[in-house]
């Protein structure tokens, strides 16, 4: 099992075996999903879409469909509307 030590400044080096096994290298971005109370899993975070697949799997008790989803953004930007203040246009 890989292990790795957290400093004082609170980082860690993520072993060798580990960051090859992710497909890791220098400037990637690394995303902690908790599992559960204490767990949390370590995520490569990549551009590509297929990367994502299960990343946030056991988030919901159960699939949304496209509509729940368009609905759920509809009352979001509603939502935001209503907290942002109107821009003023200055005219002179």
């Amino acid at each position: 099992m890989a292990t790795s030590t957290l400093t004082s400044k609170g980082q860690i080096t993520i072993p060798q075996s580990v960051r090859e096994a992710l497909g890791l290298q220098a400037g990637d971005k690394v995303d902690f999903v908790r599992e559960e109370p204490g767990t949390y899993k370590v995520v490569a975070l990549r551009k590509d879409a297929k990367a994502l697949r299960g990343r946030f799997a056991g988030r919901v008790s159960r699939p949304v469909s496209i509509e729940q989803m368009a609905d759920a953004v509809a009352a979001e930007v509603a939502q935001r509307a209503r907290r942002k203040p109107a821009k003023q246009v200055k005219r002179g």
